[in-house]
């Protein structure tokens, strides 16, 4: 009985492996090709200067407290309290001015992925369609470091997903 259950499996393995279809598609070329993904890019990157703008303003401050600093400690009449004053305004500046900067990194992140994360699910939908509409039974990302062998009938897809999201 067993003899004759994997005499079946091993009559059936090859049956079924040549009804299944494989493809692979260029995602991130996809991505990239994506209308959506530049004016994204474009909208973070003018985020990002105004966000640059505000820290140069803040270092700007930072080097005239400096300089009055400066200015302070070469005048030896200058009491010590009002260096010493002087001094925790500008650590307290420094402080605030790396607090902003690490902020404004968090902020950009976070606009970028709130902007790139529909466009990417639009992606990976239009790759599900194309794979249900085709019957395939994976679809994997057209990564030579990852895929170690692709054989010739592993049929490339991308142009079908660029055909679905109307990407040239």
């Amino acid at each position: 009985m067993f003899k004759k259950l994997i005499l079946a499996i091993a009559f059936a393995l090859p049956f079924s492996c040549m009804a299944q279809k494989f493809g692979v598609v260029d995602i991130e070329q996809i991505f990239q090709a994506m209308p959506e993904v530049a004016d994204a890019e474009k909208q973070v990157q003018e985020t990002g200067k105004k966000y640059e703008e505000t820290l140069n303003q803040i270092q700007e401050e930072l080097n005239k407290l400096y300089t009055e600093y400066q200015a302070l400690e070469q005048d030896t009449t200058t009491p010590k309290p009002i260096l010493e004053r002087k001094v925790q305004e500008i650590q307290e500046k420094a402080q605030k001015g790396e607090e902003f900067r690490n902020v404004a990194a968090q902020d950009i992140a976070k606009l970028r992925e709130t902007l790139l994360t529909p466009i990417h699910q639009r992606l990976l939908e239009a790759v599900k369609s194309v794979g249900a509409e085709g019957n395939y039974t994976i679809i994997f990302p057209n990564m030579p470091e990852m895929l170690m062998y692709t054989g010739s009938d592993v049929e490339n897809v991308s142009a079908q997903v660029k055909a679905k999201l109307g990407v040239k």
